[in-house]
This record gives structure tokens, C-alpha cells and sequence, in this order.
């Protein structure tokens, strides 16, 4: 029996991983040497599984297969030459390569001197055994097949790429086809039998792969309409027959068409397949149906401020849309053939416009909106009709229903523009209608004071007049003629309708009072739907003057002007919210509701003229008191999220078992400026107490809220009930100030406000007693209070701001010399004017004020009047 040795004991242990590693060294050859052979041979199959060979020429074919041929042979050649089969000491060799110290080579070394030293010899069988255990933990070496050096433009891969999508779309039995291309092949295939060969190739757009018919065994088959099928028979003619009832053409195999070697057609029905002969086959179609495209229109069209139409849209199809187009054609019908419509229009052309698709995902089935603006088009306005087509990739189209819709466009509530537009939209009509519109615009423009703004709109008018006049007085106006002519009516009457702010006011007034005469008398959903659209359009249009106006007289002082945005987008929200109540209880027949709440809009909008200072200069202390109001609102809001904050901290802590982190987190956070106890960003409401020019903070205080960082107290729930009671004060201060004593509105906001200090109060005890879910209870009864008393005190300015304009109109109006008023109203006792007639009485209050202030227009055009009778017109038309 050989001794055991440390050596011989170690390679016993690692026979396994030397085995790997032997075998990693095989493959690594084995890869290296001959990986151009295995290119080639498996390139080959591939074009061979696809059938390369079956379309190519005979020549070509032959040539390919010489050089394949003599490439295999010098890459077994070369590969033999470089290949060497590894060998256990090379294994060993790298196994010990790949350890630390190389133990197994340390192992075979003998002691040189000191061998008949015992101590020598120890310390070398320590060293031997310490080698021994370093070897034991050796694991086989992974083989290097990277091949990048050897193959820099990956040519393996290229090959191998290709016999991978042969594997997919072509068949082994497509290689047998090159055997007939030897010498006497044909013949041998000819007595072995005919073939075929068949393909199924779905539409394009389908994104279904094609089908290799021979892979497919008889039986059901279903295909999408508009498939081609591709046969290719193999033999002598006659052998096999082709019988098919898809395409619509019956083939029977009487025929030449069923005899030929090579068939193409097309499945547009269900029907059967046929190949009759040795080795042939038999499918029964069923065919999948390429249904046309769907489209329809989801709601009507809404047109913007500035005119631009929006028609949301809904279209589907089984394999996507590929285009579509909006037609919009007159509603002769429905069309009120009056004035300057009753001639026949000089362009009925159909509207044609694309419709907008996904740019990218699926498009079965999607939304969009269409959109255009139609405000220079002669049909804005006007009723149409709206057709919608789609078609799919198929050539296949879809129609939607004809929507009986007006053309959506700007609306002009300027009664001067309205006109110009109307006359605009006549020329465009017919050009034959030029002499009439000369003639309304001279008497539109007969008595021009008091019609016009501005000295330029005028004088723009009467050149639009006077061209239009000349032209037609001598000849018909030619095209280029008519569009300048529009164009500049268009311009004119953009000038008259957005004006200043208070023509924006007019518009918006005008806009409430013919939603309210609708609703009064029961108009239609579609009429009530417009004219809402028409208030949101004006009411927008107001707000932007009036933002515009508050930026102009703000300019100088950022401060200012961040606030006056600040309210301004406040304002735009609960305007928003309100309109949209209103459509609500409109939508749901609550129309008594609707028209309290657009009363209660009505008065909103003059509150907020009160608010944004309509006369500039400095603030009314109405508006001083508004403004601290809403900073204390902002302070009992950021005391409430400190104290939900410090609920969610408790609630967590307790769970945690951590109560002692508490307070020591809480005076860190109290400590610091701008940062609440987590480290985090104060809310906007806690910065807001500590600033030095807040409501509550005098002068000389500094810029902290009592027990909050001023290390007068450890206990942030200390600090925030001492901010709480701060602000108790201030609210209590700004209580005694409130303007509107006596009046209804100022009351109840006193009230309100009480009902805040109280609740306020108990906030502060609850901090106190640590109970910060109660606290925060009071602090929203609170915050409800302070916005219930902002409402009413904005009433109650409201009003006194109303009876200071008043009291004012009859210091200017006549003192009392003449008896009545140009509206006819008798003079009062002491020099005061109107009567104790209460004249908002009756069924149909708007329309008599309608009437009152086209009565008023008309005679503050009228020259003749005297200068003070005029100016006090000038005012009420300012005023309303």
C-alpha cells in the first residue's frame, strides 16, 4: 500500500475539482479551435431551414455550397491542428494557479537541508499541513470561452442569429428541397413522390406573424379577412390539385388554376382549403371579420374666451385608426334666413378638418378633442351640422351621426362689437349685402357720443365706413377687397369688446342678467348650458382685467403685489366653485336654488371689487380689516397642522414605547426658526406668527410668539397654547375695529367672530391639558367661524361702500332744480332725488332694468341735452 502523504491525501480531496477544471480546459479548446467551424455549419442549416436555396439561382447556389464545403474542411483542418487534449498535471497546474501561495506546488517540494533536525523537520510538517489546509478549500476553475479576441465583429453570433430565426419561421423539411438540385435529384424526387409547400400571410397592419401551412396539421383554421395564401406544388403537373372556396373565385381542380405549380390568393370568405395528392392536406377557414371603425362625438362643442372650439371625440377600432376627418356643413334648416342671411351665402363649402390621433400607443379605441377656432369663419355662431369619419388601414371608413350643433366661437357681449361682428359676418355671407351694411353702420354711428370710449375706435370705424362705402359705390368688392375689409371689422371690434375693466364688468353684468332671464323663463338646457358658458367666459375676462389693473397700480411695491395675486387666485377658486354649483342645481331642475346662488355670485363679485380697491389709492379700513382676518385664518391654520403634527409624533412614540423623545424633540423644534419639531419646514401659518408685521406682533417684540424658542418653557405643548392665546388677543383687537357697526352683515360677522375667540379658548385649554385631538376640534370650529365672519363683513362693506356711492351721486346729481330726473323719477324733499317707490317690484325686474340702461345710452347720446344732464348719464353708465 503506497504512504500517505499530505500530497497524495490533497489531490484525493480534490479530485472532483480537478476533474472540473479539466473539463473547463476541454471546452475552452475545443471553443477556441473550432468555433468557425461551428459558424459556418449552423449559418449553413439556417439558410437551408429558410429555403434560401429555393429562390436563388441554381449557379449561385452551387457556388455557395463549394465554398461552404471548403471553408468546413480548413476549419476542421486548422482546428485539429490547434487543438490538444488537456492534461491532469496542466489541470492540477491551474487549479493551483487560482490559490493563494500555491499549495499543491508546495506540496511536492522536499526539505534541501535541516532533514535530520527534529526541529527542522517540524517546522516543515507544520508547513506541509498549512499548505494542506489551503489546498482543501479549492474549487474548480470556470473555463474562459470569450471568444472577442479571436472573433472582433462577432461573426459567431451572426450565425447564430440566423440559425435561431430559421428555427422560428423556417422548417427542417425545406432542407431536403436542395437534393433536387443534384444530379438526377429531380428525378428522384419525382419517383419518391410530389411535395408542396404553403404560407399564410395575415394582413400587414394585423401585426400577425405569417403561418407555414406544412408545419400545420388538417383541421379548423381561422384568418383575418384580406389574407394571402401562397402554394407551391412540387412535381409533375397534375399530381396534386389545388381546391379552394375562400377567395370568392372557386378553384375545383378542373381547371388550369387548380393544376398550376404556383397559386396565389386571397381569403375574403369562410370556406375550405384543398391540396389533393400524395401528401396533401385540407383546412377549413374561418374567417375573422375586419370590422369597419366607430366614431362618434361624447358631448357638445365649448368654445373659450378667446373663441377656440373644443369637441371631444371617441373612436374605435379592431386594429386601430389610421386617419380621420370633421365635417361641418350649414344647417339650412335651422338656420334663421333673416337680414343679411336671407341672400344665398357665396361659399357653402363643407368644412374639412383632420382629426387629431395619438402620437404614440394603441390606437383601438382612444378619446380626443378636436381643436379649432371658427371666431373669423362666417358661420361662427351658427347653427351646423357636425359629421365625424374615420377610416382604418384596411381603407375601411366609419361615420358618426350628424350632430345638430351651433358652430362654438367667441362671443362678443359688447353691443357695439356684436354689431360690427354681425356686419362682418354678412360680408363674408355675400358681398352683395355691402351697401346694406353701409347703411346700418351709418346709423349705428348716426349720434356717436357717448357710443364710442375713445376718439380712436371711433375714427376706426368711420374708415372702415368710409372704405367700404367708396368701393361698393363704383364697383363689387373683389376678394383681397372683402378679406381687408373683415379683417380690419375683426380688429375694430376686438378694440370695442375687450376695452378696459369696466367694459369686462359690463360684459360679465350682462352675461348674469340673461342667465337669470332664462332661467326665469324656463329656457332650454342647451340655451341655459350657452349662456353659463358665456357667464364663465366673462367673469374670466373680468378677472383678468381686473388682475391686470391691480399688477399696474401694484408695480411699485412687490410685497403688494404678491398679496394682490395671492387674493386674485383665491378669488378665481370660489368663483370657479360657485359656477360650478350653479350648473349643478341647473342640471338637476333646482332652478330656485340656482338663481339664489347666482345672486349670492352677483354679490361676491361686488365684494371683490370692494376687496381689490377698485378706486386705488389707499385702503378703506374695510379692506385693512379684511386682510388682517385672513393673515389670523393662516395663523389658526398652522397652529392646527403644528398640533396634528404633534398628534401624529405622540401617537407614534407611544406605540414605539419612546415617550421620553418627546419633549427633547419638541424643544429642538421649538428652538429652531423656520423648522417644526421633525426637522421639517414650518407650515406657512407658523412662520406667519412669528413675523414682526403680523396682526397680534407689536413693534417691539421681536420676532417670536410668547413661549415659542424663547426658553421660558420646555413644553412645546406650553408654547403652542401660548400661541394660541396670542392669537385669541388679536382676533379680540381686531373684533373692536370691524367697520359695518349696526348694519345686519356687521353683526352677524361680530357674532362670528365671537364665536371664534370662544372657540379659540377652548383650544387653549386643551393645549394646556395636553389633549391635542380636542384642541384640534376647537381649532377648526375656529377656522369656520373666522371664514363665516370674513363672508358677512365683506357684506357689510359691501353695502357701506354702496351707500357712500349714493350719497355721493346726489351731492353731484341736481340739488333739487329741476322736478324730475332724465329717467322721469320725481324729486324729493330736501334737494334729494327718487321717490318712496320701492322699484325692484314686480315679475320681470331684469329686463325693466335692461331697459332703464338702454334708455340711459340712448340719451347720453343724444348732443342737445344739457352739459350737466350729460355728465351725470356718463356717470350712471360708469356706475353700472
Amino acid at each position: 500500500m503506497p504512504e500517505q502523504t499530505p500530497l497524495t491525501q490533497t489531490l484525493r480531496h480534490l479530485a472532483p475539482a480537478l476533474l472540473l477544471t479539466r473539463a473547463g480546459m476541454l471546452a475552452e479548446r475545443l471553443t477556441r479551435a473550432f468555433w468557425p467551424l461551428w459558424s459556418v455549419v449552423i449559418a449553413a442549416a439556417g439558410a437551408l431551414m429558410l429555403g434560401l436555396q429555393d429562390i436563388a439561382p441554381l449557379e449561385l447556389v452551387w457556388a455557395v455550397a463549394v465554398v461552404v464545403l471548403v471553408a468546413v474542411v480548413w476549419f476542421l483542418w486548422r482546428g485539429v491542428r490547434r487543438f490538444h487534449f488537456p492534461t491532469a498535471a496542466e489541470a492540477e497546474a491551474r487549479l493551483d494557479a487560482s490559490l493563494k501561495g500555491r499549495p499543491l506546488q508546495a506540496l511536492r517540494d522536499a526539505q534541501a537541508i535541516g532533514g535530520e533536525d527534529a526541529a527542522s523537520a517540524a517546522i516543515w510538517a507544520a508547513h506541509q499541513s498549512r499548505m494542506a489546509r489551503a489546498a482543501e478549500g479549492a474549487h474548480a476553475v470556470k473555463p474562459d470561452l470569450r471568444m472577442s479576441s479571436r472573433d472582433p465583429f462577432g461573426l459567431r453570433y451572426v450565425a447564430l442569429m440566423g440559425f435561431v430565426t430559421a428555427l422560428i419561421f423556417g422548417s427542417v423539411w425545406r432542407v431536403t428541397s436542395v437534393t433536387q438540385m443534384t444530379p438526377g435529384g429531380s428525378g428522384a424526387a419525382l419517383a419518391a413522390g410530389p411535395s408542396w409547400e404553403g404560407w399564410l400571410e395575415p394582413p400587414a397592419y394585423t401585426g400577425l406573424p405569417v403561418l407555414y401551412l406544412n408545419d400545420i396539421q388538417p383541421g379548423q383554421l381561422t384568418a383575418v379577412t384580406g389574407s394571402r395564401v401562397t402554394l407551391r406544388l412540387y412535381g409533375a403537373p397534375g399530381d396534386l390539385v389545388v381546391n379552394e372556396a375562400v377567395s370568392g373565385r372557386p378553384v375545383d381542380g378542373t381547371g388550369e388554376e387548380g393544376t398550376a405549380l404556383s397559386q396565389d390568393f386571397t381569403i375574403t370568405q369562410d370556406g375550405a382549403i384543398a391540396i389533393e395528392g400524395q401528401g396533401g392536406r385540407a383546412w377549413r377557414i374561418a374567417v375573422i371579420p375586419d370590422l369597419p371603425p366607430q366614431i362618434g362625438v361624447t358631448s357638445l362643442a365649448e368654445a373659450s374666451a378667446e373663441g377656440e372650439m373644443t369637441l371631444p371625440f371617441k373612436a374605435m377600432d379592431d386594429y386601430g385608426i389610421t386617419g380621420g376627418r370633421a365635417l361641418i356643413s350649414l344647417d339650412m334648416a335651422n338656420l334663421d334666413r333673416r337680414y343679411g342671411l336671407a341672400a344665398d351665402p357665396e361659399d357653402e363649402a363643407v368644412i374639412e378638418l383632420p382629426l387629431p390621433l395619438p402620437i404614440a400607443g394603441n390606437r383601438a379605441e382612444f378619446e380626443e378633442t378636436l381643436i379649432e377656432n371658427f371666431s373669423k369663419h362666417p358661420w361662427a355662431n351658427l347653427p351646423v351640422l357636425v359629421q365625424l369619419e374615420a377610416e382604418d388601414a384596411a381603407g375601411q371608413t366609419g361615420v358618426s351621426e350628424r350632430q345638430e350643433m351651433r358652430l362654438a366661437a367667441r362671443t362678443f357681449f359688447d353691443p357695439l362689437a356684436a354689431a360690427v361682428i354681425e356686419q362682418r359676418r354678412d360680408l363674408l355671407w355675400n358681398r352683395d349685402n355691402a351697401r346694406s351694411i353701409v347703411q346700418v353702420m351709418r346709423a349705428i354711428s348716426w349720434q356717436p357720443d357717448g357710443l364710442f370710449d375713445d376718439e380712436t375706435t371711433y375714427l376706426r370705424y368711420r374708415h372702415v365706413l368710409r372704405r367700404l362705402d367708396t368701393i361698393t359705390q363704383y364697383a363689387r368688392l373683389t376678394d383681397p377687397q372683402r378679406d381687408e375689409i373683415a379683417e380690419a371689422m375683426w380688429d375694430l371690434a376686438l378694440l370695442l369688446e375687450e376695452g378696459d375693466i369696466d367694459d369686462a364688468r359690463d360684459r360679465m353684468q350682462r352675461a348674469q342678467e340673461q342667465l337669470t332671464e332664462a332661467m326665469k323663463r324656463g329656457a332650454s338646457e342647451e340655451e341655459i348650458a350657452r349662456l353659463m358658458q358665456e357667464l364663465r367666459d366673462a367673469t374670466q375676462d373680468y378677472l383678468r382685467q381686473l388682475s391686470r389693473q391691480a399688477q399696474q397700480e401694484n408695480q411699485d411695491g412687490q410685497q403688494n403685489q404678491q398679496m394682490s395675486e395671492n387674493a386674485m387666485r383665491m378669488t378665481q377658486d370660489d368663483l370657479q366653485r360657485m359656477m360650478d354649483r350653479i350648473q349643478e342645481l341647473m342640471e338637476q331642475g333646482r332652478m330656485a336654488e340656482a338663481q339664489q346662488a347666482l345672486q349670492e355670485l352677483q354679490q361676491m363679485m361686488e365684494n371683490m371689487r370692494v376687496t381689490q380697491g377698485e378706486g386705488g389709492g389707499q385702503q378703506s379700513p374695510g379692506q385693512q380689516a379684511m386682510e388682517g382676518l385672513a393673515e389670523t385664518l393662516r395663523d389658526q391654520q398652522g397652529l392646527s397642522d403644528q398640533a396634528f403634527q404633534d398628534l401624529q409624533r405622540q401617537f407614534q412614540q407611544g406605540q414605539q414605547g419612546q415617550q421620553g423623545q418627546q419633549g427633547q424633540q419638541g424643544q429642538q423644534g421649538q428652538g429652531q426658526m423656520g423648522q417644526n419639531d421633525d426637522g421639517l419646514p414650518q407650515a406657512p401659518g407658523q412662520q406667519g406668527g412669528q413675523q414682526g408685521n403680523q396682526p397680534g406682533q407689536q413693534q417691539g417684540q421681536g420676532q417670536q410668539m410668547p413661549g415659542q424658542g424663547d426658553g421660558q418653557s420646555g413644553d412645546p405643548r406650553e408654547g403652542l397654547a401660548e400661541r394660541q392665546r396670542a392669537l385669541r388677543d388679536e382676533l379680540n383687537r381686531q373684533r373692536g375695529n370691524l367697520p359695518g357697526a349696526g348694519s345686519e352683515a356687521g353683526d352677524a360677522a361680530r357674532e362670528a367672530l365671537e364665536q371664534a375667540e370662544r372657540a379659540m379658548e377652548g383650544a387653549e385649554e386643551a393645549l394646556r391639558q395636553d389633549d391635542l385631538a380636542e384642541a384640534i376640534d376647537r381649532q377648526s370650529e375656529a377656522m369656520e367661524a373666522l371664514r363665516e365672519g370674513m363672508r358677512n363683513l365683506g357684506e357689510a362693506v359691501a353695502e357701506e361702500e354702496r351707500q357712500m356711492r349714493g350719497q355721493q351721486g346726489q351731492a353731484q346729481g341736481n340739488a333739487g332744480g329741476e322736478q324730475n330726473d332724465p329717467l322721469g323719477r320725481n324729486a324729493g324733499s330736501n334737494g334729494s332725488l327718487g321717490n318712496q317707490e320701492e322699484m325692484l317690484q314686480g315679475e320681470d325686474v331684469y329686463r325693466r332694468a335692461r331697459d332703464l340702461l338702454d334708455e340711459i345710452r340712448r340719451r347720453s347720446g343724444e348732443g342737445d341735452r344739457p352739459q350737466e344732464e350729460l355728465d351725470y348719464l356718463r356717470r350712471l353708465l360708469d356706475r353700472f
